[in-house]
This record gives structure tokens, C-alpha cells and sequence, in this order.
């Protein structure tokens, strides 16, 4: 057996193959990249969105807002109803104050004028909250404010006229 040197030239390299090599590779890592961007991107969205539902929940949902006016137009009580704690925050804007023997009583009062209690307020507190349910103010009109005997009137009893306080209440876009 004798060798004989192969006279037949080498293959001439293939760069065509080469390019559609490195294009695939090239594509594998940007898809490598893009799904590991798109997995970030939808843990940051999942983490906003968290953080919107958390403050939205501690963000308080103003559904009614009135402001009562004294015997001479001025403020005197600021009063809002929010509607996921289902009270409503009542703000002393004066200084006026009960007597020992006095009480202030709250009053829903329908189109007709017809008061409906919704409570006696705190003395001498500069903000109160009165439980009350959304259907009751849902047919107010306005609210008023009346002194009563230390305690309020009696269910069922009419208020002493004529109010210390009054004004509208207005239903907020929310």
C-alpha cells in the first residue's frame, strides 16, 4: 500500500452556511433576551397593579359632600359621607359651641323637608363620625343641624325649629 497524496483540492469553505448559522444563534439569543424581558415586564405590571389595588382600598370614595351654613350664611359644618367606611365625617368649621344641658342632633332632610335623624353629635369635638347607610342620604336633599336637649329628641319626635345649621347635600361624581 503506498500513499499517494491526494491531489483533489480542498473544499472551498461555505459562508453561506456560516451566515445562516450565526443569523440562528443570533435569533436564539434575542428571543432569549425578549422572553426574559417580557417576565420582567409582567412582574412589574403584576407589582403596579398591587400597589394601585392597595391604594385604592386605603384611598377614601367621597359619594356625598355638604357644607351647613349658620343664621348668616357662613360655614359652619363640613360634612362628607365615604362610602367604603359608610360613615360620615362631620367637620366643626365655627366655634360654637353646645351648653351643658344642649346636644346637637343631625337631620337627613327629604324633598318634602321631612327630617329623619341620623344622630346626636359628639360635644366639643372638632370632628365627628356618624354611622349612616348610603340609601338614607341617597333621598336626602339637605341636612341640618338642630340643638336639643343634652341626648337629642326621642325616636320618632320632631326637632326644635328653627335649625342652628342647614345645607344642601350634593351628590359627588365619584
Amino acid at each position: 500500500m503506498t500513499d499517494t497524496p491526494d491531489n483533489t483540492p480542498p473544499k472551498p469553505y461555505n459562508w453561506a452556511l456560516q451566515r445562516w448559522r450565526l443569523a440562528t444563534i443570533a435569533c436564539v439569543i434575542l428571543l432569549a433576551v425578549a422572553a426574559a424581558t417580557m417576565a420582567s415586564m409582567m412582574e412589574q405590571f403584576k407589582a403596579q397593579v398591587s400597589h394601585l389595588q392597595t391604594k385604592l382600598k386605603t384611598t377614601q370614595q367621597i359619594k356625598y359632600v355638604s357644607v351647613l351654613l349658620d343664621d348668616k350664611q357662613q360655614p359652619a359644618m363640613l360634612l362628607s359621607f365615604d362610602l367604603q367606611d359608610a360613615y360620615l365625617q362631620v367637620q366643626r368649621l365655627n366655634d360654637v359651641k353646645e351648653g351643658q344641658e344642649d346636644s346637637m342632633q343631625l337631620w337627613a332632610l327629604d324633598s318634602e323637608g321631612r327630617p329623619l335623624s341620623l344622630g346626636v353629635l359628639p360635644t366639643k369635638l372638632k370632628t365627628a363620625q356618624v354611622p349612616v347607610s348610603d340609601k338614607i342620604l341617597s333621598q336626602a336633599v339637605g341636612l341640618a343641624i338642630s340643638v336639643e336637649n343634652k341626648g337629642g329628641v326621642e325616636a320618632g319626635r320632631m326637632p326644635r325649629l328653627p335649625y342652628l345649621y342647614t345645607g344642601a347635600l350634593v351628590q359627588k361624581a365619584l
